[in-house]
């Protein structure tokens, strides 16, 4: 079994960063229109329990889906806004020399 240097590693391609942020931006563009979807339905349908105990765990598990779904466009979102930003910052950085001592 081969052992790699972990500081020998090389930066990815400034097209390979802009290909991974433009898959999370489409992702966080279909999760934020199934966030609106979702929360659109939740509003528009009333919850028709008769107990508070039911309604208290109705509200909670709505909250948790619009959460949730709401979580998962933020992330994405972020990790296409760093994908950017790493594809600049590799677009403009010098190469290192490969000094090996």
């Amino acid at each position: 079994m081969t052992q790699t240097n972990p500081t020998e590693t090389t930066l990815p391609s400034p097209l390979r960063c802009l290909t991974g942020a433009l898959i999370a931006g489409t992702m966080s563009i279909a999760m934020y229109a199934m966030t609106s979807r979702i929360a659109t339905t939740f509003a528009t349908k009333p919850m028709v329990q008769k107990t508070n105990m039911a309604v208290n765990i109705a509200t909670a598990v709505r909250t948790l889906v619009v959460g949730s779904t709401a979580l998962g466009t933020a992330v994405c979102g972020i990790i296409a806004i760093g994908l950017i930003g790493l594809a600049i910052q590799v677009a403009f950085s010098k190469p290192r020399s490969d000094a090996k001592s």
